[in-house]
């Protein structure tokens, strides 16, 4: 069975967005590439957003469904793929892939799917890119590395629907479906926990880099929804070890 003609379009999540008009340009992008699930978490101006019809062009379904989320984390807990938009690895070991291929990925990924977009003038935070699978670079000019909210958006949307016309390949075997950022964050939160009890982080200005590697490491592995439920009982058994009979 080719997934090509399943999987679900990707979510765009605009992360601490200024200006309505550049959040009405984005959506414009997006639904002329038939994309309409918009995310937004804390846009400073709040929402919605007067300045957003106009600059939308007559996009106001992707205006009228967008969300509004308090955090990244938040905003993509249903999606299973992260992909975050930095022309910076920003000193994490993530796999890094460019529009085309990040496209190709989605098309073929049964499960949800989001693409981060940071804030217009600084960009992603590291704690927010950790959150991501991959990392998601533009190959521009190394010497003019310059593009607005809307002109990244639709070069990723404009690859995502190009690639609805390649015939994927098809998948010989069947996944256990892939956990969700949302459960990937229940176990790596009940980790953190429980390493924090051991007196794990030390020194204490190293521990928001040490947690960005374990979120690395854990987000890099692809988990299944079991495999994570597995995990998650062998640390708790490990805390509170359950007596041994006889």
């Amino acid at each position: 069975m080719s997934t090509s003609a399943t999987a679900p379009a990707p979510a765009i999540v605009l992360v601490r967005p200024q200006l309505g008009e550049n959040i009405g340009k984005a959506a414009r992008a997006m639904l002329n590439f038939g994309l309409t699930d918009l995310r937004l978490v804390t846009p400073r101006d709040g929402w919605p957003n007067p300045a957003a019809g106009p600059a939308a062009s007559g996009a106001d379904l992707v205006l009228e469904r967008a969300r509004v989320f308090d955090s990244v984390a938040d905003a993509v807990a249903d999606c299973t793929h992260v992909y975050a938009t930095t022309v910076r690895k920003r000193g994490l070991v993530v796999p890094v892939v460019t529009p085309e291929q990040a496209a190709q990925e989605i098309r073929r990924q049964p499960e949800p799917s989001a693409i981060l977009f940071g804030a217009e003038r600084s960009g992603l935070e590291t704690e927010e890119v950790a959150i991501a699978g991959k990392i998601l670079t533009v190959p521009i000019n190394p010497e003019f590395r310059s593009l607005n909210l809307a002109q990244a958006v639709i070069l990723v949307a404009y690859e995502w629907s190009k690639q609805g016309n390649v015939v994927m390949p098809t998948e010989i075997e069947e996944r256990e479906p892939q956990a969700t950022q949302g459960q990937l964050d229940g176990l790596i939160g009940q980790l953190e926990e429980s390493l924090d009890a051991a007196g794990y982080f030390h020194p204490p200005d190293r521990t928001p880099a040490t947690k960005n590697t374990i979120r690395t490491i854990l987000t890099k592995a692809h988990w299944s929804n079991r495999e994570v439920q597995a995990l998650r009982g062998m640390i708790r058994t490990l805390v509170e070890p359950r007596p041994r009979k006889g």
